[in-house]
């Protein structure tokens, strides 16, 4: 479970990472970019919210265990 969340985030960086390129392009090449840098957001929102929801999922089925500080401290 450990590596699926950690490529997840690799995913989501890397997806925004590329928003960012076609941004900076887009000052050079107009709508093309620009239609490039929204599908990079829309895969990036994507891919968070199925992060979360297999998050909650592996949670819900026992695959994850809720460790660290208790409430009452």
């Amino acid at each position: 479970m450990k590596y699926v969340i950690i490529f997840a985030f690799i995913g989501i960086v890397g997806s925004l990472g590329a928003a960012l390129f076609f941004m900076m392009k887009t000052q050079v090449n107009g709508k093309a970019g620009e239609q490039k840098m929204a599908w990079a957001l829309a895969l990036r929102v994507g891919l968070s919210i199925v992060l979360f929801v297999s998050l909650l999922l592996a949670w819900k089925l026992g695959y994850l265990h809720p460790t660290g500080i208790s409430a009452g401290q």
